[in-house]
């Protein structure tokens, strides 16, 4: 006989919280629940699963490009040559053979490192988790860019960091902003633990750090004795202009270097690494070990069997290839599309675009309209701490085909011109809702964000935009 509390029979659960339940676990948690905060993208994801949603939400590379009969065959060597060894626990700082391929691919990018000094992790975001449980005490300042990745929001919040935001133009971070947001800090007695940047295809502006800020910005941690994070997983996706030195390969006293497999193989496979100074990268690795012993034997054993099986770069430049061909389709959706009084940065590699759209819309009440409409993205207001960014999104073109990117982008314009003629309607206004035929092209970066402005408008509201907005029209 079955039923509830039978043996073999089954216990009905409620599926959501009561505020008793609530109530009742409240004296239980740590008071740094209270500032926690859950990824937008990790929320989106239940509902971008749904088949009928074009999802542009999402940093996912397209790994349906990776060849069944690959893995297959990639799966059945590790099977045959470790199968013992990928089954079992390895090394909290990674298998020798895996850093090997780390070695290879910080090479590719002109960078040496030695195997001693990498760090194998879970992924490119267990490297920010253990950067900020390695320095941050609750309170601790770190400083990054406005906007910044959405990944990275959550984790500053868990370690209770107060997070300062330094705007961004074409040309990345804006350094003469960031050494006066310093000195300004330093004169109320504070001191950043870490400069947390993406400085090539940023997530989510899409801009890439000039030669001239990056030595700039090595030249401040230096001058200042800060440490700065670098998180690259897209530097080796470049589909135009010419690859740039990383800010490890600048300087590598203060620079904390982040990388993933994830853009360049696999996210599923979940491993990263770290290089780092060495008493940084010892506490790092302790902090790994409480947190997950070791990375996958499996994935670890996977990689190394991949990078054996023949040239790497031989996938990558075909994902560039594929992913040059959507970034472009989007572009030109987004000039046929978009009203004329919105804005984006055109990505020289990477996976996102930042659009601004005026500033009478909001884009997170945007969102619960274009999932009506099956289409999904990131609300900018997830790339801030504070609530700014409330008219931007962040668009990702490499994780669907070529169709579905037009067909989202449409359905997008409709949406938002659904919301200009309600305003115009409210207002009395009459936006321009359709770009003149001239503008239904994709344009270069110098002219879709401005040049940057003088030091003395740099207030706190202005600070909030990578991409001004064009002012409505009476």
């Amino acid at each position: 006989m079955n039923g509830v509390g039978q043996p073999g029979g089954s216990r009905s659960r409620r599926s959501r919280s009561t505020a008793r339940d609530i109530e009742r676990y409240a004296g239980l948690f740590a008071s740094r629940t209270r500032v926690m905060k859950s990824s937008a993208m990790r929320d989106l994801m239940a509902l971008t699963e749904r088949p009928e949603v074009i999802s542009l939400a999402g940093g996912w590379p397209d790994t349906s490009t990776f060849p069944p009969d690959s893995y297959a065959a990639l799966m059945s060597t590790v099977a045959s040559r470790s199968c013992a060894r990928a089954l079992q626990y390895g090394p909290t700082e990674g298998l020798t053979v895996v850093k090997r391929c780390v070695a290879q691919v910080m090479r590719s990018e002109s960078m040496e490192a030695d195997l001693d000094e990498i760090l194998v992790t879970t992924g490119g975001q267990q490297v920010i988790d253990l950067v900020c449980k390695t320095l941050l005490d609750p309170g601790d300042v770190v400083v990054c860019e406005a906007p910044t990745y959405p990944g990275a929001v959550p984790t500053f919040c868990a370690y209770q960091a107060d997070v300062v935001q330094v705007t961004m133009d074409r040309e990345g971070m804006r350094t003469d902003e960031l050494e006066a947001t310093l000195d300004q800090l330093e004169r109320s007695g504070r001191r950043p633990k870490f400069i947390y940047t993406v400085p090539t295809f940023h997530n989510p502006a899409g801009v890439t750090m000039s030669l001239e800020r990056r030595t700039e910005l090595v030249r401040i941690a230096s001058e200042r004795e800060l440490l700065v994070l670098e998180d690259n997983p897209y530097g080796l996706l470049r589909y135009e202009g010419s690859p740039l030195p990383t800010l490890r390969s600048l300087d590598d006293e203060f620079v904390i270097y982040a990388g993933t497999f994830s853009k360049i193989l696999s996210p599923g496979v979940r491993l990263g690494w770290a290089v780092a100074p060495a008493p940084v990268l010892e506490k790092m690795n302790i902090g790994k070990q409480a947190s997950d012993l070791c990375s996958s034997s499996i994935s670890q054993y996977f990689v190394s069997a991949y990078f054996d099986s023949g040239p790497w770069e031989d996938y990558v430049r075909s994902l560039i290839e594929i992913y040059r061909r959507r970034r472009d389709v989007m572009l030109d959706s987004l000039a046929e599309h978009f009203p004329r009084e919105a804005e984006w940065t055109h990505p020289e590699g990477g996976l996102f675009i930042w659009a601004t759209l005026p500033d009478y819309i909001d884009t997170t009440d945007l969102l619960a309209r274009a999932l009506d409409e099956h289409v999904a993205f990131v609300p900018g207001r997830a790339a801030f701490l504070d609530g700014r960014g409330g008219s931007s999104m962040r668009l990702n073109f490499s994780g669907v085909g070529e169709d579905q990117i037009r067909t989202g982008i449409q359905r997008l314009g409709e949406v938002i011109r659904e919301q200009v003629a309600l305003y115009g309607t409210l207002t009395g206004e009459i936006p321009v809702v359709e770009p003149p035929q001239q503008e239904r092209h994709h344009v270069p970066p110098a002219a879709k964000v401005p040049a940057e402005p003088e030091p003395a408008e740099l207030e706190a509201e202005h600070l909030a935009r990578v991409l001004p907005l064009t002012r409505k029209r009476a």
